[in-house]
C-alpha cells in the first residue's frame, strides 16, 4: 500500500533518534491505558448512582475486575472515591499526553532540521554538471517546500504508529467489556474504512500533480525575482503576471482537490458512526434495560475511540498525499544516481612551478559536442595567461576545468607535477580567488561581502582590501559605510561598484592564483580603469589567468591563448601574434576598428 511504502522511505530518516518512537508510543499507549481505566470506572458509578447491585455472574472479566474490587468500599464511599479516582486518572492521562507532545515535537524539529540541512548539504556537494542540468526552481521548491512536507509526513507517521497503538488499547477495553458488540463493530468499522480508502484512493496522483504544480510555481517566482529587470524594461509585466496566476491558480486548484478528498474522511465518518452508535444503543436497551451502565460506558469508550478510527483512515489519507514530496526530496538525496567530485587527499600549499593540461578534452553530456578538444598547455606559475578567442571557444569551460567544477573527460590536469584529482579540493580552492563578469553580491553588509573571501578577515584587512581594489572611496559615501546592506544580488549597487567589491573580496583572500573571467567586460571606462589599475598591482608576483574580450586588458600577458571551437589555434605575446595574421590578429583590428568609431 502507498502509505506503507510512505513509511518504509520515512524510517531511515528517523534511526538517527532510535529511542524517539518507541518512547512516543509507549506515552501514548500508557495514556490510553488511563483514559481507559477511567471511562471504565463509570461503571461503577452509575450503578451506584442507580443503586443497582452488580451480579458478578456472567460479566466479563474487566467489569469482574471491578466489582471485586469495589467489594469492601460502602456504597457512600464510592460516590467521592470513584470521582477521584476518575479525575486521578484524566490528571496522569493529560499528562502524559503533555509529555508526549514536547518529546514529538521536539524529535519532529530535529528530524526537519537535519532534512533541511541534508538537502542543502546535497547541493554543495553534489557535481556542479549535475546542477547546471537541473531547473533552479525545483530545486528551491525542493528546499523550502517538499522538506517541510517531508517533516509534516514524519509527523503525520507518528500520529499514526501512535494513533494504532491507541486503537488497539481501546480495543481490548471494549473487548473485556463487551467481545460480541466489539467484534460487530469490528466488522462494520472495516466496512467504513473501506469506503473511506474508496472515496479518497486518487489522493496519491493528485499529490503528484500537486509537487509538480509547486515546482511550476517555485519557476515562475525565481524567473520573476531574478529576472526583474528584464521584465520591466520590456514592459512584460503583464504577460509575467498571467504566468504567474497561470502557475499559482493550478496550485490552487490541485491543492484544493487534495483538502476536498481528505475532508470527506471526518463527516463520511461521523455519520457512519453516528448511525451506528445510536443503532446499538436502541436494540441493546430494548434487549436488557439492566444493562444501560455498562452499555453506556461501552458506547462512551467506543465514542473516545471513534475519532482514533477516524484519524487513522485521516492520516493515511495524509501520507499518500505526502507521499509525492516523500519521494521527490529522497531522490535528490539519493547518492546512487548523481555525479559527485571526489576530493583528493594531498594538501596544496603553493603553486611552484606550473599548472598543465595534458591533452584535454571535455564535453558537458554525451549527446554534446566537445567544449574542449585535445587541449595540451602550460600555464607557468607567477606569470599571467591570457585565453581569449570567440563565443563558444572553451574559454569559460577551460576555467572551470582548472577550477575543478568538472573533471576532463579525457586528458589529465597537473599540478607541479601532482594531478588536479589527487589534490584536497578544499585547499585547491582556498589558494584561488575569481573575479568574473557575472559576480554574485550576497544579501548583506560591504563588509561582509568583502569578509566572504576570508571569513577571518579583520575590519582593518577588509579596509586595506577596498582601499587597494579602488572601492573604499565610495563606500565611505554610503550612508552606513561598511556595515550597509547592498540588497539582494546587490541591486543597490552598480555594476562598477559591485565589480570592485568582488575584487576586494578576491584581494582579501590573497590567493596564489587568480582568475580573471571576464572581469572588465561589461564596465565603462572610468569603472575599466579603476579595476585595471587594482588589478596591475594585486597582480604582481601571482599567477594569473584572464579570459578577456578586451585587448587592452591583456596588452601586457605574458602569454596569450587563442582558443577556437575547443582547440588552441595560436599561443604567444601579443608581439608576436600580431604580425602573424591569424584569428588573434583579424580580432584584434576588428576591435580597433570599433573602438575608433
Amino acid at each position: 500500500m502507498k502509505q506503507t511504502a510512505a513509511i518504509k522511505h520515512l524510517l531511515p530518516l528517523v534511526k538517527l533518534y532510535p529511542w524517539a518512537i518507541p518512547t512516543i508510543v509507549f506515552l501514548g499507549v500508557l495514556s490510553s491505558v488511563f483514559e481507559g481505566l477511567g471511562i471504565s470506572l463509570f461503571i461503577p458509578v452509575l450503578q451506584t448512582l442507580l443503586q443497582e447491585t452488580p451480579q458478578s455472574t456472567n460479566q466479563s472479566p474487566l467489569l469482574q475486575g471491578l466489582f471485586q474490587l469495589l467489594q469492601g468500599i460502602p456504597a457512600q464511599e464510592r460516590l467521592w472515591m470513584l470521582p477521584a479516582g476518575i479525575f486521578g486518572c484524566i490528571l496522569i492521562k493529560n499528562g502524559l499526553s503533555y509529555t508526549n507532545t514536547v518529546i514529538s515535537a521536539w524529535f519532529n524539529s530535529r528530524i526537519s532540521h537535519r532534512l533541511r540541512s541534508q538537502v542543502f548539504e546535497q547541493l554543495l556537494s553534489v557535481s556542479y554538471s549535475y546542477l547546471e542540468v537541473q531547473d533552479s526552481g525545483r530545486l528551491m521548491n525542493t528546499l523550502a517546500s517538499e522538506t517541510w512536507r517531508t517533516s509534516q509526513a514524519i509527523s503525520v507517521m507518528i500520529s499514526l504508529i501512535t494513533t494504532l497503538c491507541t486503537t488497539i488499547v481501546y480495543t481490548l477495553l471494549l473487548l473485556l467489556i463487551s467481545w460480541p458488540l466489539t467484534l460487530l463493530i469490528g466488522v462494520v468499522m472495516g466496512i467504513i474504512s473501506l469506503i473511506i480508502q474508496f472515496v479518497t484512493r486518487r489522493i496519491k496522483s493528485i499529490g503528484q500533480q500537486a509537487v509538480q504544480a509547486n515546482a511550476d510555481l517555485g519557476v515562475r517566482m525565481y524567473e520573476g525575482l531574478i529576472g526583474m529587470r528584464t521584465i520591466r524594461s520590456f514592459g512584460r509585466e503583464g504577460y509575467e503576471q498571467q504566468q504567474f496566476d497561470r502557475a499559482s491558480q493550478k496550485v490552487r486548484k490541485t491543492l484544493l482537490k487534495v483538502d476536498m478528498l481528505s475532508g470527506t474522511v471526518q463527516p463520511l465518518y461521523e455519520i457512519l458512526s453516528a448511525l451506528l452508535v445510536l443503532s446499538i444503543l436502541v436494540l441493546a436497551v430494548l434487549h436488557d434495560r439492566s444493562s444501560l451502565p455498562t452499555l453506556l460506558t461501552f458506547l462512551f469508550m467506543l465514542y473516545r475511540l471513534q475519532p482514533q478510527m477516524q484519524q487513522i483512515d485521516g492520516y493515511r489519507a495524509s501520507l499518500q498525499s505526502l507521499s509525492s514530496s516523500i519521494d521527490d526530496v529522497l531522490m535528490f538525496l539519493d547518492r546512487s544516481n548523481k555525479p559527485y567530485l571526489q576530493s583528493g587527499t594531498v594538501p596544496f600549499q603553493k603553486l611552484q612551478e606550473r599548472i598543465v593540461l595534458d591533452g584535454v578534452s571535455f564535453r558537458y553530456s554525451a549527446q554534446d559536442q566537445p567544449a574542449l578538444n585535445g587541449i595540451s598547455l602550460t600555464i607557468p606559475a607567477g606569470k599571467t595567461t591570457a585565453l581569449v578567442g570567440p563565443s563558444g571557444a572553451g574559454k569559460s569551460t577551460l576555467i572551470n576545468l582548472i577550477c575543478r567544477f568538472h573533471d576532463p573527460t579525457t586528458g589529465q590536469i597537473w599540478v607541479d607535477d601532482q594531478p588536479l584529482q589527487d589534490l584536497d579540493l578544499s585547499t585547491w580552492r582556498e589558494r584561488m580567488a575569481i573575479v568574473s563578469q557575472d559576480i554574485h553580491v550576497f544579501n548583506a553588509t560591504i563588509a561582509e561581502n568583502i569578509a566572504y573571501g576570508r571569513l577571518d578577515a579583520t575590519p582593518a584587512e577588509i579596509i586595506a582590501a577596498a582601499k587597494q581594489a579602488n572601492a573604499h572611496e565610495f563606500i565611505s559615501q554610503l550612508p552606513a559605510g561598511y556595515d550597509t546592506p547592498v540588497g539582494d544580488r546587490g541591486i543597490r549597487l552598480s555594476g562598477g561598484q559591485r565589480q570592485r567589491l568582488a575584487l576586494a573580496r578576491a584581494i582579501v583572500r590573497n590567493p596564489h592564483i587568480l582568475i580573471l573571467d571576464e572581469a572588465t567586460n561589461a564596465l565603462d571606462s572610468i569603472s575599466e580603469y579603476l579595476i585595471q589599475e587594482a588589478l596591475e598591482l594585486f597582480s604582481q608576483d601571482r599567477t594569473v589567468i584572464v579570459v578577456a574580450h578586451r585587448f587592452s586588458t591583456i596588452e601586457h600577458a605574458d602569454q596569450i591563448v587563442v582558443l577556437e571551437g575547443g582547440t588552441i589555434v595560436e599561443q604567444g605575446t601579443l608581439d608576436r601574434l600580431l604580425p602573424r595574421g591569424g584569428l588573434f590578429t583579424k580580432m584584434y583590428q576588428l576591435q580597433n576598428r570599433t573602438l575608433k568609431r
